[in-house]
């Protein structure tokens, strides 16, 4: 079994244990994985009246994951030159002129605030669930009778329905056809998304999946307001095959490249828009064990899309749906490829965490593999032209691969005296270590390690955004293998029966062994075992630093400092690795 068979059987009993718990009388899910819908799944039965199990064709009701549809319609139009996101809304909605701002300095709501949720309209959850099918003229009524406003225009996410029931409203003045039918004849037919739509009646028969609320243990049927007003919210029925195409194209949107656009009719650089950050939503820490970390995921609102940033998984773009009746979302890793869909026949389902938690695990199990930056050319032969500097010094080199701000931030002959002696101090010849390979946070960026006889150098160039990048600066930092009498304080201090001494370990003057034994206490119980793994920093002599290798994951550093007679403990620190988002390939 791969690991991606592996973690798709335990995504299939996530999702049917989700369903027993909380009571869902139907659930189908999928995982695109290389481009395709590459594994689907179903439990519980269609209706009360129909015991089949939903596939991937079987169709729900999907809600506000509509809301990803009714910003590509905007875009559409805005790429074809019919519409500025900055627009004011009342210029395509004449019911909106007569509306009365938040304040005398407010600006106009415009078409962008609506699309980032940043219109200052009221958070509309679940008053607008009920508008979904509210007639035509009479959201034209409550259009003119004006709204009320949280917020002003443009300051922060305040969640509104109501905003993209009047995105939809601008689509069908724009488009001068109705709203539905500029996204299934522009967004739907051409991707192929054939049952999908907004309209109960065009399912075909035995493959709606109805739609039920828990009353005194009943089952009650709901879900089923007809097409109105507010259908550019949450109106939208659709299946996991459908939705497949959809989720696979915004990830078809990475990276940006120069070849054909490709059969969607939304441009690639447009979908990369949507999946973008427009307005911070906020930071949060999901519950977890008091043993483990937490984590610190930073939220946006796109288009129509929401967008997190998660230390841990890096950018994750998703959109979940609540309605009378359903649950669902959909939720991608942009770097993996991988993408989870749920859906489910019970008022506001749970789906929102069982994707999100089965994606992360898809990509923690690395289900595929990470794209990550490539480096630009010129990047990788400044590393070539450092890699000679390093050999031997040659002043003409330098002149053709620095750039101008070198020699005034540090003058050439101290950085060759100083590259000189981190070369002396590890011992060369230098080589490659394959266990360190080269990274890089952006193309025009560049950390690589070399080994020599008594440790390593870590470098790191940062190039320029000329038009023939030159670099601008030049990291050379030596990491020497620690000493016996380094590496036995601290394993030591590792196995110590702490806030005891470890064995045979002299303490210098100022030592601490309280404040040390706390440190080494708490990573016990957090990390598990800990053992050393390889140095990251140190003079090899006094002082070093260790990646610790985990019992329970997790990264750690230790470091260990002797005084100046190299016999005496000066220093343990135990430290939780800083972590911030891996770099991603865009």
């Amino acid at each position: 079994m791969t690991d991606l068979d592996a973690a798709l059987a335990d995504l299939d009993a996530r999702f049917a244990r989700i369903r027993e718990e909380r009571g869902v009388p139907g659930m189908a899910w999928g995982v695109v994985a290389g481009g395709r819908l590459a594994h689907a799944g179903g439990a519980g039965t269609v209706s009360r009246q129909d015991e089949t199990t939903p596939t991937a064709d079987h169709v729900f009701r999907i809600a506000s994951m509509t809301k990803s549809f009714t910003a590509a319609a905007i875009l559409l139009l805005r790429d074809e030159g019919r519409l500025r996101l900055d627009d004011p809304v009342a210029e395509h909605v004449p019911a909106l002129a007569g509306w009365r701002p938040y304040a005398a300095d407010a600006a106009p709501v415009t078409i962008r605030d609506l699309l980032t949720m940043s219109g200052g309209l009221a958070t509309d959850d679940p008053w607008g669930d009920r508008q979904q099918g509210l007639p035509l003229d009479a959201f034209e009524r409550l259009l003119a009778a004006g709204p009320s406003f949280a917020l002003p225009p443009g300051v922060a996410f305040e969640y509104s329905n109501l905003g993209y029931g009047i995105l939809g409203r601008v689509v069908t003045a724009v488009a001068g056809r109705e709203y539905r039918e500029v996204v299934r004849d522009r967004l739907l037919t051409p991707l192929g998304m054939r049952s999908s739509g907004y309209l109960e009646e065009e399912v075909p028969a035995g493959r709606l999946v109805h739609g039920y609320v828990r009353r005194d243990e009943e089952l009650v049927r709901e879900g089923r307001d007809g097409y109105g007003a507010l259908a550019a919210m949450g109106g939208v029925y659709s299946t996991v095959r459908d939705l497949a195409a959809w989720v696979l194209g915004f990830l078809d949107a990475f990276p940006a490249r120069s070849g054909p656009e490709g059969p969607h009719p939304l441009r690639r650089s447009s979908r990369r828009e949507m999946q973008q950050g427009h307005r911070p939503v906020g930071l949060s820490v999901p519950g977890h064990a008091p043993d483990q970390a937490p984590r610190i995921v930073a939220s946006a609102y796109g288009f129509g899309l929401e967008v997190a940033q998660d230390a841990e998984l890096g950018t994750v773009v998703s959109h979940a749906g609540g309605y009378p009746g359903y649950g669902s979302h959909m939720a991608w890793h942009p770097a993996t490829g991988l993408g989870v869909i749920a859906l489910g026949s019970l008022r506001y389902a749970p789906m929102r965490t069982a994707a999100a938690d089965a994606l992360r695990a898809l990509v923690l199990a690395e289900a595929a593999p990470r794209r990550r930056p490539v480096p630009l050319p010129a990047t990788e032969r400044a590393v070539e032209a450092v890699d000679r500097l390093l050999e031997a010094w040659d002043d003409a080199q330098a002149d053709a691969l620095f750039a101008m701000n070198m020699d005034l931030d540090l003058p050439r002959d101290s950085r060759r005296a100083a590259l000189e002696r981190a070369v002396a101090s590890v011992r060369g010849p230098l080589r490659d270590d394959p266990a360190r390979p080269a990274t890089s946070a952006t193309p025009a960026e560049r950390t690589w390690w070399r080994r020599g006889v008594r440790g390593w150098l870590r470098l790191r160039a940062l190039m320029t955004p000329e038009p023939a990048p030159r670099l601008q600066s030049l990291t050379v930092e030596a990491v020497l293998d620690p000493s016996w009498a380094l590496v036995e304080a601290a394993q030591a201090a590792l196995d110590a029966p702490w806030p005891s001494l470890p064995r045979g370990v002299a303490a210098a003057q100022g030592f601490d062994p309280q404040s040390c034994g706390r440190g080494i206490l708490a990573g016990r119980q957090h990390f598990g075992a800990m053992r050393l793994g390889r140095p990251v920093a140190g003079d090899g002599a006094t002082t070093a630093t260790w990646a610790l290798e985990t019992e329970r994951g997790g990264d750690a550093l230790l470091r260990v400092a002797l005084d100046e007679t190299g016999r005496r403990l000066a220093a343990v620190e135990l430290t939780a690795a800083g972590r911030t988002a891996p770099a991603e390939g865009w």
